[in-house]
């Protein structure tokens, strides 16, 4: 593998791999790197991204001083595990070893400690445990459009000592998702679809076209969707999950591929989108032509390794914690309470929640320049 062409970079931004990172060829991104010592700030992209979705915000971080180093998360473009296949181990993909492919990572570059982990959709969780279980090393965290939930739930509490209720035949979870079986019409919850061994063929061999399906998820996951309207739920049951987008709770007979597919934009609401571009939107779709989405969705499938951080059940995000996201983002409400967990119970040093203007789940992509000033201010508060 070798690194991105610097064609499609802007210029100031660098592709390179860096071998032998737990175990691994991580391929990054970076700014900021021609000037030795700078303090660094480490960017994790989501599903379905890559770290070229950071590429305008890395510019304006590095020209405030900062190193900025965006990798390609394992599994992802050009680190290694994109060849991995639905039925592969999961435990290279669990949660613990994506976070210390980060410890790795920036021990590889010469840091002792970073002075931010930004995440963004699936990046989010990932940057909430960095800074959960290293407060050492990650020492101020960002977390973007998808609110952290902290470690699974606190063990039984005296149960020596008091009778317990006896365990309920199914979980909430199973729960939901079969209660979604039964709206009309039927529905699904996208991550449990994403779980599932058909999703990765759906979207890479999509029948309108690897590209097009690209281009309307994006499209309809954005603030240029005028549906996007969000507001909070009241409670986790389907008839609350049912106002989610088709994107979020999908029809039951169709993947996601069918799903966004009427949503396709016009040629010429194509031409008119500046905040991805045509020729922008060919490097996702040209990575992921050549790996396919199962090393991202790997990421949904690792409930059951991840039981292993309930070791961490009650512990608190202790570092300064800010949380952003697009107004016009469904992903900020999907976990009924979620956002207000982070801001209230789940963070000790919380500095703020912002909600930027005509954006919608691609924030740091539609909105730069604003992302890039609530960055630079969450920064220069906490140097």
């Amino acid at each position: 593998m070798s690194p991105l062409d610097a064609s499609v970079l802007p210029v100031g931004i660098r592709s390179r791999l860096i071998r032998n990172v737990n175990d691994i060829t991580i391929h990054l991104l970076e700014a900021g790197f021609e000037t030795p010592g700078r303090p660094a700030v480490l960017l994790l992209h989501g599903f379905p991204e890559l770290a070229y979705s950071w590429r305008k915000v890395m510019l304006p971080l590095a020209r405030a001083g900062y190193h900025v180093i965006a990798p390609d998360a394992r599994g992802y473009g050009r680190s290694s595990g994109s060849d991995v296949k639905h039925e592969d181990d999961l435990r290279p993909f669990g949660t613990r070893n994506k976070v210390i492919d980060n410890l790795a990572l920036v021990a590889a570059l010469g840091y002792r400690s970073v002075d931010a982990v930004i995440g963004h959709d699936q990046g989010s969780p990932i940057a909430g445990w960095c800074a959960l279980t290293r407060p050492d090393v990650f020492k101020s965290v960002v977390l973007m459009s998808s609110p952290f939930r902290g470690a699974p739930g606190a063990f039984p509490f005296n149960t020596a000592n008091q009778p317990v209720a006896s365990a309920p035949a199914s979980s909430a979870a199973d729960d939901i998702h079969e209660a979604l079986t039964h709206l009309t019409p039927p529905r699904k919850y996208y991550m449990r679809y994403y779980t599932t061994p058909p999703a990765n063929d759906n979207m890479w061999h999509a029948k309108q076209g690897l590209h097009n399906f690209l281009r309307a998820y994006y499209h309809m996951k954005s603030a240029d969707w005028v549906q996007n309207k969000p507001f909070p739920l009241s409670s986790l049951i389907a008839s609350e999950w049912e106002k989610l987008p088709r994107y979020y709770v999908m029809d039951l007979d169709k993947g996601m591929a069918e799903s966004v597919g009427p949503e396709m934009p016009s040629s010429e609401a194509i031409a008119r989108c500046e905040w991805l571009p045509d020729a922008e939107l060919q490097v996702y779709s040209g990575e992921y032509g050549r790996t396919g989405f199962q090393g991202g969705l790997q990421g949904y499938r690792i409930g059951p390794v991840d039981q292993e951080l309930q070791i961490f059940a009650g512990v608190k995000i202790t570092v300064p914690s800010m949380f952003m996201g697009g107004r016009s983002d469904w992903g900020v409400y999907q976990t009924p309470g979620g956002l207000q967990y982070v801001e209230n119970e789940l963070t000790t040093n919380y500095q703020g929640t912002h909600l930027v203007d005509r954006a919608g789940h691609w924030v740091q992509q539609e909105q730069p320049e604003a992302v890039s000033r609530l960055l630079l201010e969450f920064l220069d508060r906490n140097r």
